[in-house]
């Protein structure tokens, strides 16, 4: 790999020189400040071409390499959009990698800077590495306290865990549920049974019939609370019922209160909330906020293989933090499913894939 150096009196000068030698795709290798030869310092940037690399490089070692590293384009764009944070951080270059890595996942800029500002930074620079590692760990430490995580669906063998499911329209309530079904009862040996309240959409209640049947479990209709009781007192042997709701607009405020008539509070039914990461951040928002009145109690994050960016799930806890219990990763039943995991979260958060 070809490695050159460039140096300017600022920043997004040296980006500059890179971006019109190597172009925007050059990859970058590390910043920092240098003294120069007058009183004031200047900025290097050590970069390499975007398709560079010798004979005896295999690919995937460089693609590996790349991952890591940031290009002139991401670089740009932080420069435009996050408020003068890259000239502060440039002494810290082990920092602003971390912090790149955050902006360029989607984590919003103001957090990201919280994040960092606990560790104090912005007031005393990080020179010696060990240092700078020692910031990484703390910045990593607050974004785990904001993460938390728990399984909603374990009964302690006495008493009967009923969780109802809501979300929006195509948030893949159903399929999650047959997925929960089968780990529920493949790994945690537990006895499942499945509710549908989903009295709009055709075909639905067939769909998750024809889910039980595959797994050899129950399933009930319940159009209404009578219904939906009664249910449940066919299968109070069962260690878990699953039920499935009805799709909502996250506008449509009477079909929410609709629901929340089906299932009052007085009910011990625990609710969780599914966001489609595919979705934009302003919609996801707006589902919790006008899901409320359910009253979830967790989070469960779907597809996170529709999108590269999953920042909007921070983004998320930072405004309204509660428990995240599962992420599903694609169709497949059972296999696309994690029960939820800090370390798997913050995986999601600081990598791309």
């Amino acid at each position: 790999m070809q490695i050159r150096k460039y140096r300017a009196k600022t920043i997004r000068d040296a980006v500059g020189k890179v971006r019109d030698v190597l172009g925007p795709e050059a990859m970058i290798i590390s910043t920092k400040k240098v003294r120069g030869n007058g009183k004031n310092d200047i900025f290097e940037i050590t970069a390499a071409p975007a398709h560079g690399g010798g004979a005896n490089e295999p690919s995937s070692s460089i693609a590996d390499l790349k991952a890591e590293l940031m290009s002139i384009k991401e670089m740009i764009t932080l420069l435009d959009h996050t408020h003068g944070t890259v000239e502060r951080l440039i002494w810290n270059p082990a920092i602003l990698s971390l912090y790149a890595k955050l902006i360029r996942n989607g984590v919003n800029e103001s957090y990201a800077r919280t994040f960092l500002a606990r560790t104090s930074v912005f007031n005393k620079p990080f020179t010696h590495g060990a240092n700078n590692d020692r910031a990484v760990k703390i910045i990593i430490e607050e974004i785990k306290r904001v993460i938390k995580v728990n399984e909603p669906f374990e009964s302690n063998g006495k008493n009967r865990v009923v969780a109802a499911l809501v979300g929006t329209t195509g948030v893949g309530k159903t399929t999650t549920i047959a997925k929960l079904a089968a780990q529920l009862m493949l790994k945690a040996r537990k006895k499942v049974g499945l509710v549908s309240i989903d009295n709009y959409r055709i075909g639905a209640l067939e769909q998750i019939k024809t889910y039980a049947n595959i797994l050899g479990v129950p399933c009930f209709p319940a159009f209404c609370r009578t219904d939906l009781l009664l249910a449940l007192k066919r299968m109070e042997d069962r260690d878990v019922v699953l039920i499935d709701t009805a799709g909502q607009s996250q506008y449509d405020l009477s079909r929410i209160e609709e629901l929340r008539q089906i299932i009052p509070d007085d009910l011990p039914i625990t609710s969780h909330l599914l966001l489609s990461v595919a979705t934009t951040e302003l919609e996801m928002s707006k589902t919790v906020n006008n899901f409320s009145p359910l009253g979830f109690q967790s989070y469960i994050f779907t597809k996170l293989d529709e999108s590269e960016r999953h920042g909007s799930i921070l983004n998320l806890l930072m405004n309204r933090n509660l428990p995240i219990s599962y992420i599903t990763t694609g169709q497949n039943v059972p296999e696309d499913i994690e029960e939820a995991k800090k370390d798997k979260i913050l995986r999601l958060l600081l990598n791309r894939n």
